[in-house]
């Protein structure tokens, strides 16, 4: 078959007319400021790593509660799927964004790692960058408006909401941030298993490619 040539307004007018929508949810309540970018876009749609701590996503979602919005910066290793880092907070402020790089670092002890991300003012803050540049880290950002340039950290977010977040009204942030915690730690990363990965979990994944390694 042909290619089809056509402009992104085109596509979604059509899919608008025709009721198409994408299969990633849109996160609920963001006003986030996308600006001009402060590194170049270095992943180019390419979610793929030949190893562990070679590529990194973030990204920030977040969900109501009785007593207000409950935030979560989350760190995506590509080569395994596992959240590797993440906070939360009340607030959508840089400091959420660093906390969650700071704990990928504390726990990965990673180098050279190419971190992507959106054009967020969180990731294009003065503290955000100064953090990459500390841990001898990358920055890679999308282009504006486009979900599909951090695809694989929207359907880690798209599975979080139908699973956790949307399961039920949350009273407390302390309760959905038990929630959020315990569904990534016990579920997403010891029992989903996921295609790309031969039907292995995270953790399983990691732990058999380690062995795998050291043994050659």
């Amino acid at each position: 078959m042909k290619g089809i040539t056509a402009g992104e307004d085109r596509v979604q007018r059509l899919c608008r007319d025709h009721g198409i929508w994408s299969v990633f949810s849109k996160k609920r309540g963001l006003n986030r400021r996308p600006g001009s970018p402060v590194h170049d876009d270095l992943v180019e749609r390419d979610f793929t790593a030949a190893a562990a701590n070679e590529l990194w996503l973030t990204d920030i979602t977040e969900h109501p509660t009785a007593e207000g919005n409950l935030c979560l910066c989350a760190v995506k290793d590509v080569y395994s799927g596992r959240i590797v880092g993440y906070s939360m907070d009340s607030r959508m402020k840089s400091s959420l964004a660093v906390a969650a790089l700071e704990n990928a670092v504390l726990a990965r002890n990673p180098a050279g790692t190419v971190v992507h991300s959106d054009r967020g003012s969180q990731f294009r803050s003065r503290r955000f960058v100064e953090s990459l540049r500390h841990h001898g880290l990358t920055g890679s950002m999308g282009r504006v408006g486009a979900c599909a340039d951090n695809a694989a950290m929207e359907s880690f977010f798209s599975l979080l909401q139908k699973n956790i977040l949307d399961r039920q009204r949350w009273t407390t942030r302390q309760d959905l941030r038990l929630a959020i915690t315990t569904w990534i730690e016990r579920t997403y990363h010891r029992r989903r298993r996921q295609r790309r990965l031969g039907k292995l979990t995270p953790i399983e994944y990691e732990t058999i490619n380690r062995t795998a390694l050291t043994a050659a």
